[in-house]
């Protein structure tokens, strides 16, 4: 089962330098735009085609978030990758949005 992590949590985590991948689960246009430091985008409907070569160890420590708690991509991600085989993926489903409204530092083009 895929759990959550919240906001401050993932700040912990960033913040302690830990080895993670942090994923975008919306379509490029969307990352392209603006998107949390680090991240790497892999569409929803790109998942299983693109998970192997940009998330190569499946014992990594995942985040998959989307653009909001009403968006369900990065919950339907984070399933995926759990089916595929991924043993420590998590979701932030505040995302995008709750990010952006804490004033949180981002990344852009």
């Amino acid at each position: 089962m895929i759990t959550n992590i919240t906001r401050n949590e993932l700040i912990e985590r960033l913040d302690s330098g830990c080895e993670l991948a942090l994923v975008e689960a919306l379509p490029s246009t969307s990352y392209n735009q603006a998107r949390l430091p680090g991240a790497i985008n892999i569409p929803p409907d790109q998942i299983s085609e693109l998970a192997a070569t940009l998330l190569p160890d499946k014992t990594a420590e995942i985040i998959v978030y989307s653009a909001s708690l009403a968006c369900l991509h990065s919950q339907e991600a984070a399933n995926e990758l759990g089916e595929l085989g991924y043993q420590n993926v998590r979701n932030y489903a505040g995302g995008k949005k709750d990010w952006f409204e804490a004033g949180l530092r981002i990344e852009v083009i």
